[in-house]
Parts: structure tokens; sequence; C-alpha cells
């Protein structure tokens, strides 16, 4: 990646064909989440209050790469880590940044992720004053001994009085994310997590199968053999218990989500273009992805300098980016064009369709409810 962050004339060929999109990392974290293999850090005081303003100065750098073609910002999406211990006015002064250098679409979607014990009514108050029009909350589990085992710090009923707070503040979209499969979570356990949501009323409700990654202290317990792993069939029942719970009153609309669409993240699985800000943080313009250094401080550094933080880069082949697709959009509700998939993709749809697990109509192929319990699989047929 050169140090000015330029890019190959073939990303910007068609630059503002597509929507584009812009994505900040904020990598600090009070305490580490023990499942947690994101990006992130703990006791980088002096790093975080400077934080903002290497944001901004790449934002400014993502300006001068793209050159001057009129490209209003879709989508904002501020994630972490804990984007809220920072000041909630340091984050707006970098959505500003934003407004100045590129503009923001009518009716742009800016969101910021948020631990429900870091926000306060009058922090969330500054950033919807600021243009923030949407707010997601790491809730995972209702359940206090649930919590524990995740390493998380707010306690139970705490994610509900945040989402009041952030309507009262006039968010009209607030988002709960939780997780299932946890050590030692009970089908009542989720039950009562999905019974809190209902009460909470959230516009999108984000629900993932717990992962358990190597080098988390998460992973070295299973391997220990002192926590059990996931269990593929809890976890399938537990996904069957969420669209039963959430299903009615926010509709899925990708495997994972149900509700009000996420529309960043709907910019990430139609492939569109986007800017990763931040430590770690990754970006696609015109089939391009790049990615930045991981650490805060040499990333800082480089902006400072004047040099771009990227790490490396990679071009994508026509290939690449078919199989992408297949991915990424087979897990929407809208589902995938049957146009994208080759003879054997094609072949293996329509067994899928046959065994029950995918629709095929309009020329697409959409997963069935079946379907969305082995996804993973039917994907994996569907690319070849």
């Amino acid at each position: 990646m050169p140090a000015s962050g330029a890019l190959p004339a073939q990303a910007l060929e068609h630059l503002g064909a597509r929507p584009f999109s812009l994505y900040l990392h904020v990598p600090f974290c009070l305490t580490r989440c023990g499942y947690c293999d994101f990006n992130t850090y703990t006791d980088l005081g002096g790093l975080q209050g400077s934080y903002a303003d290497a944001a901004v100065a790449e934002v400014r750098l993502a300006r001068r790469v793209l050159g001057d073609v009129d490209l209003p910002v879709q989508t904002v999406f501020v994630g972490g880590g804990t984007p809220t211990l920072l000041p909630s006015e340091d984050l707006v002064r970098v959505l500003d940044a934003v407004r100045q250098e590129f503009g923001l679409a009518a009716g742009a979607e800016v969101t910021t992720e948020a631990n429900p014990d870091s926000v306060t009514p009058e922090s969330l108050a500054v950033l919807r004053a600021g243009g923030f029009t949407r707010v997601s909350f790491g809730m995972q589990s209702a359940v206090p001994h649930v919590l524990a085992t995740l390493d998380r710090t707010h306690t139970p009923g705490r994610p509900q009085q945040a989402v009041r707070e952030a309507y009262d503040a006039g968010f009209g979209q607030v988002s709960l994310d939780l997780i299932y499969g946890a050590p030692g979570e009970s089908d009542g356990d989720w039950q009562t997590s999905l019974d809190a949501v209902a009460q909470a009323g959230p516009t999108h409700v984000s629900a993932y199968a717990l992962i358990v990654e190597e080098g988390t202290r998460l992973g070295r317990q299973v391997a220990r053999g002192e926590l059990p792993a996931p269990d593929d069939d809890a976890l399938a029942d537990r996904y069957l218990m969420a669209e039963q719970s959430l299903g009615g009153r926010l509709p899925w609309y990708e495997v994972s989500n149900w509700g009000e669409p996420c529309r960043h993240n709907l910019a990430y699985w139609r492939g569109d273009d986007w800017w990763g800000i931040g430590p770690g943080a990754h970006s696609h313009v015109g089939g391009v992805r790049w990615w930045n250094g991981k650490h805060p401080a040499p990333y800082a550094a480089a902006l400072g300098q004047g040099r771009s933080p990227a790490a490396g880069r990679e071009v994508l082949t026509d290939d690449d980016r078919r199989v992408e697709r297949v991915l990424l959009e087979l897990r929407l509700r809208e589902g995938l064009p049957l146009s994208v998939l080759r003879p054997e993709g094609l072949a293996a749809a329509h067994r899928h369709a046959a065994d029950g697990l995918l629709e095929l109509e309009d020329g697409r192929a959409r997963l069935t409810l079946r379907g969305r319990l082995l996804a993973d699989a039917v994907v994996r047929d569907l690319v070849d």
C-alpha cells in the first residue's frame, strides 16, 4: 500500500455509481470480554484522548485519495470496542468532518454501538443533536450468570433502561445485540433474554450464536475443559426460539438480524463501497480491499506524518467477487440472483430446494427457515 494511500485507477473508475459508506472503529474498552477477538485495547488512556484527531485526519485522507467525485455518505457506523467510551463530543466531531469532506446524503443513517452502561441521557442527547440517528446496545443477555460468563459489566435491566433513554433523546432507531449459547445458558435463560427484548421494544435485534475463538480467554477455558463448547443442537433450538419470539413483531431480513434493516450492514452484504477508519479497519472500493494496521499508536503516528495507516491491500478478481456475493447475499431475505451461480452451484440450489432448504422463485434463491439453520452448508454448496 503506497504511503499516500492512492488506489489503482480501476478502483476509482466507477466511483459514485454504488452507495458509499464510512465505518469508524473505536478500539477501546474498559475490560476485554473473554469471548471477544475484536481489535480492542484497554489502558490506552493517552491514545484514547487524542483518538478523534487521528480519525479526523483519516477522513481527510480518504477525501484526498478518492478525489473530487461527488460522494455523499449514505451510512456511517461507529463500532468497536466501545465507541461511547469517547466523549460524545468527539464522536460528533468526527461526524462533522465527514459532513465537511464528503457531505451526508439526505436521510443518511448514522449509527453508534454502545454498552448499556457507557451512556447517559445527557451523552445520548449530545449524539442525537450532533446527527446520530441510530444506536445499537450490546445487551447479550438478561441473565446475571450468563452476563458473568461473557464478562459483561452491565446489570440486568440496564439495556431496557438505555433503550428508553435513547428514545427519549430522540433516536428513532434502537437496536439490541444478543448472544446465545454461552456455557451454562439454558433454554429458560435464553427465553428470559428474549422476553426482556420484547419488553424493551427496540426497532432492531441482532442475535448471534456464540463462537469460541482461538486465542481468547473463553477459547482457552473450553480447550482446558473448564467450560463446555456450545452444542450445535442447542444453538439450533435457540435460533428457532429467537425466530418465534422476534419474528412476529420484527421480521427477519438477514439470517441473524430482525426488524428495521441496518442499512450500513446491508451495504456490506451487497458489496457496496466503504472506507474503514481506525486501527484494523477494512475498506472496499471498486473491487480493491485494504486494511489498516491494528495498534492505535502506529495508526495515529502514520496519520500525524501524513501517511496512510494501511498495512496491505488486495485486488479482488471477478471470481472473488462472485464468491463473496454468494456468501453474503444468500444470507439476506431478498436472496441471491440465480444468475450469479455457475452450473454446479445452480444444480446444488435445485437439490437444496427439493430438500426444503431453499425457495427458488422470481430468479432468486432464498433460504427457508430450515435453510437458515444450515445456511453455511448451503452457501458452501452454491459457491461451486
